[in-house]
């Protein structure tokens, strides 16, 4: 069974964990112990950052 990489970086996940306020769950359990809105708000969060990174580089 080949395994998907991620492609969110494990430090990158970890900062926006420690923004939403979930790091220590993580820390502690591990990511299966976050809640499905957790996840979820992780994916949002990482895509605005994301939207962000690429409206400034088009406005450079």
């Amino acid at each position: 069974m080949s395994r998907r990489r991620g492609i969110m970086s494990e430090q990158f996940k970890m900062e926006i964990a420690k923004e939403l306020g979930f790091y220590d769950k993580v820390k502690a359990e591990g990511w299966g112990a976050i809640t499905t809105r957790d996840a979820g708000n992780l994916v949002k969060r990482a895509i605005q950052i994301a939207e962000e990174a690429l409206a400034k580089q088009h406005t450079t």
